[in-house]
Formats: C-alpha cells, sequence, structure tokens
C-alpha cells in the first residue's frame, strides 16, 4: 500500500509539472531549439551521427530521429513529442528526466541506456533492445512496463520494478472486504 501510495504522489508531482507544458503547448507553438520536420535547416543541420554529443534539453516536436547513431549521447532533460527514434542506436545514452511523449523507440538499441526519471507516457518500445537499461523512477504506461518486463533480466528488471508488479494487486474474496466494509458477505 505504501508503495501504491508513493507512486501515485510521484504521479501526481509529474502531472503538476506537466500541466504548464501542456497548457503552454495549446496556446503556443514552441519556438525555442525546438526541431520541426517542416523546417529544412533542422532535417539538414544534423548529422546521421550523433554519437557522443551533448544534447541536453533540446527539443524534438514530431521529428523523425529513425535510424540515428545517438549512442553515448547526453539527452538529459530533452523533450520529445510524438518523435520517431525507430531503430536508433541509443546505447549508453543519458535520457534521465527526459519527457518522450507519444515517443517510438521500436527496435531501437537501448542497451545501458539510462532513462531514470523520464516521462515516457504514451511511448513504445517493441522489439527495443533493453539490457542493462535503467527505468529507475520512469513513468510509463503499465503496458509498456508489462511487455518490457517479459524480457527485461537484471537491472533493467529492477529498475523496472518488474518483480512487485502486481504486489498491490488485491484479489476479490468472498470473506469482508477490508476496503468497502459490508461488501463480499
Amino acid at each position: 500500500m505504501a508503495t501504491f501510495i508513493s507512486s501515485l504522489k510521484r504521479s501526481l508531482s509529474r502531472l503538476l509539472i506537466l500541466l504548464p507544458i501542456i497548457v503552454g503547448l495549446t496556446f503556443s507553438p514552441i519556438t525555442a531549439d525546438a526541431l520541426y520536420p517542416s523546417d529544412p535547416s533542422s532535417v539538414d543541420g544534423l548529422d546521421t551521427s550523433l554519437s557522443g554529443q551533448n544534447l541536453q534539453n533540446t527539443e524534438y516536436v514530431k521529428y523523425d530521429l529513425s535510424g540515428r547513431d545517438l549512442s553515448d549521447t547526453d539527452l538529459t532533460g530533452s523533450y520529445f513529442s510524438v518523435s520517431s527514434l525507430e531503430n536508433a542506436n541509443l546505447s549508453g545514452a543519458k535520457l534521465n528526466n527526459v519527457i518522450a511523449y507519444a515517443t517510438r523507440f521500436d527496435n531501437a538499441d537501448l542497451t545501458n541506456a539510462n532513462f531514470s526519471g523520464a516521462d515516457l507516457m504514451k511511448s513504445y518500445f517493441n522489439g527495443a533492445v533493453i539490457d542493462g537499461t535503467d527505468f529507475t523512477d520512469a513513468v510509463l504506461d503499465l503496458s509498456q512496463v508489462k511487455l518490457l518486463c517479459e524480457r527485461a533480466t537484471g537491472k533493467t528488471s529492477e529498475s523496472l520494478q518488474c518483480d512487485g508488479l502486481n504486489q498491490d494487486y488485491v484479489p476479490a474474496s468472498k470473506s469482508e472486504n477490508k476496503f468497502n466494509p459490508g461488501i463480499g458477505r
């Protein structure tokens, strides 16, 4: 129960942090350092290999980074929205405190990547390599956590809390319901 309350508090605090961003995006477009696919200079200006570069706090809105080499890149605090990192090499990348809303990481190499504290709601990791990936305190959709836990081992499994995934589940019983007295008799 304590884990559930802690998780709920963390989720609510992240919602409160994201609320101004969502409201801001509703009323005005992102302009500072944002990369839009319609801007030819942003597409041409990026090298195919971004390996090892410092790209902290950058924004990628509706951006296609599919197949790019981002290994060992520092993307700490960056913002991805409706972007694609499919088949990208993100091995060893620092993605701490990243917000990646509705971003595709399908078939990406995430070996030893660090997603600690990241907000990954509505993002997908189908077929991604997750050996040694750190998801400590990351927020993901439950369906994605379950799918990742099916193939996670070691450090990755621990960071996703795969062992405790169903610990907070309280099955219905015919005896008295502790949460709603009088029900279940």
